[in-house]
């Protein structure tokens, strides 16, 4: 693949963490961003509008830079191992409603008692000394039901270098109808410190029948302080 010779411009982000400095658009790429794009499904080199607005990689996992030119992703329920997925009886795929995702699928649940959603990802390509947050990206739409008990969400390191986080999240309280944002954890990644990362969304214990949530994919991207 050709080297992208776009110009980096800063664009003034609305939150800042104030641990970041701020990156050199002249000189300084995104991290690892050619090895990257080996997967896009682009027929020419993004420009850097597109990797601002996002870039898909097989239709499976979204990647974009932020205004400080850090790398996110968001990966896509088809890339997730979700238990019952391919039965319709318990779970259905439907078109993402997000205009420039077209082809990507999100996941409706229809009913199960059993909910578990587990996903993995490489940290080889995120950018080096910043801390990312890990979020699973939903909504729950009437009539959703079975959410009294929490969902337990987990995030397991590489290596068990770090101790795993673990929390509950009470879904009842959420808004309807819109996409909200359940966190699982956040890390700092560091260069000796590349490996997979294992996060999870289950209820295993209840032993009742769920239904009306909606999964759009788990995003990773920076922390930011609010």
């Amino acid at each position: 693949m050709s080297t992208i010779q776009a110009r980096w411009v800063p664009i003034q982000s609305p939150v800042e963490d104030k641990a970041m400095k701020p990156l050199n658009y002249e000189t300084k790429k995104p991290h690892n961003y050619e090895t990257i794009l080996r997967d896009a499904d682009l027929p020419i080199p993004p420009s850097t509008e597109q990797l601002r607005s996002g870039v898909l990689l097989k239709k499976l996992i979204k990647y974009w830079v932020d205004d400080r030119n850090i790398n996110c992703f968001m990966i896509f329920p088809r890339k997730l191992s979700i238990t019952w997925s391919d039965d319709p009886n318990y779970w259905t795929w439907l078109p993402n409603d997000s205009p420039n995702e077209k082809g990507v699928e999100a996941a409706e649940l229809n009913n199960v008692c059993w909910l578990d959603i587990t996903g993995k990802f490489d940290t080889s390509n995120l950018t080096p000394g910043i801390t990312y947050e890990v979020v699973f990206k939903m909504k729950l739409e009437d009539p959703a039901y079975g959410w009294d008990t929490p969902v337990n969400v987990k995030l397991v390191f590489p290596n068990g270098k770090d101790k795993q986080q673990e929390k509950k999240v009470s879904l009842r309280e959420q808004p309807r109808y819109q996409w909200v944002d359940i966190k699982v954890g956040d890390f700092k990644h560091e260069r000796d410190s590349v490996g997979e990362i294992i996060f999870s969304m289950y209820e295993h214990a209840a032993g009742v029948w769920k239904k009306g949530l909606f999964l759009k994919g788990v995003a990773i991207r920076p922390k930011y302080n609010n």
